[in-house]
């Protein structure tokens, strides 16, 4: 075995060995942030990166900010070994979030009412899904300079969407919060 064998194998093992926890850091850190607008005091910076009420969409930055989180903390551990890396992520994340809206919006299109114990399995199963599309993304051959800068590039773009709607909320049903009649963070902390 050549030594560029031997050293794609070791690259290959680092990706996969960050893959698990890195599935729990994310189901852990996002369950947390489901909390963190409440904990600060309703604070306006927070509500930026936290779910301000229990809209489908804010539950949406659970997802996005954990990855984002985590990738802060993985890549420079993985920098060297992973191609694509925030790509990747974008994929990922990107996964995480369909698989939540997919999973919500046809369980109660059928059964007409809301389930909590689903929404959370439809996050766990969105950061499995979202690990193991960027785990894979990561050991492929590196994509165009061009297409890993637009996943960078649509990575930043999600958070500011997500944030920014947080505040300028169209009144449209994946944003509001049933249990409050309320949309964005204007509305949810009347």
């Amino acid at each position: 075995m050549s030594n560029n064998q031997i050293n794609t194998i070791e690259k290959v093992i680092r990706i996969k060995r960050r893959k698990i926890p890195g599935f729990i850091f994310i189901v852990l850190v996002g369950s947390l942030l489901h909390f963190v607008y409440a904990w600060s005091g309703s604070s306006g910076i927070i509500g930026f990166f936290a779910p301000v009420n229990e809209s489908v969409w804010e539950h949406l930055k659970m997802g996005y900010w954990s990855v984002i989180l985590l990738s802060l903390i993985e890549y420079p551990k993985l920098r060297s070994a992973a191609n694509n890396y925030f790509l990747a992520k974008t994929a990922g994340i990107l996964a995480l979030e369909f698989t939540i809206l997919i999973v919500y919006y046809s369980y109660t299109w059928i059964l007409d009412k809301n389930i909590f114990i689903i929404d959370i399995l439809s996050y766990i199963l969105g950061a499995l899904l979202c690990q193991q599309i960027s785990s894979y993304l990561m050991r492929i051959e590196k994509f165009p300079d061009l297409i890993r800068k637009v996943g960078l590039g649509l990575l930043i773009i999600i958070g500011l969407i997500l944030g920014l709607t947080t505040y300028y909320t169209p009144h449209l049903p994946i944003f509001k919060d049933h249990n409050r009649n309320a949309y964005g963070i204007k509305e949810s902390n009347k």
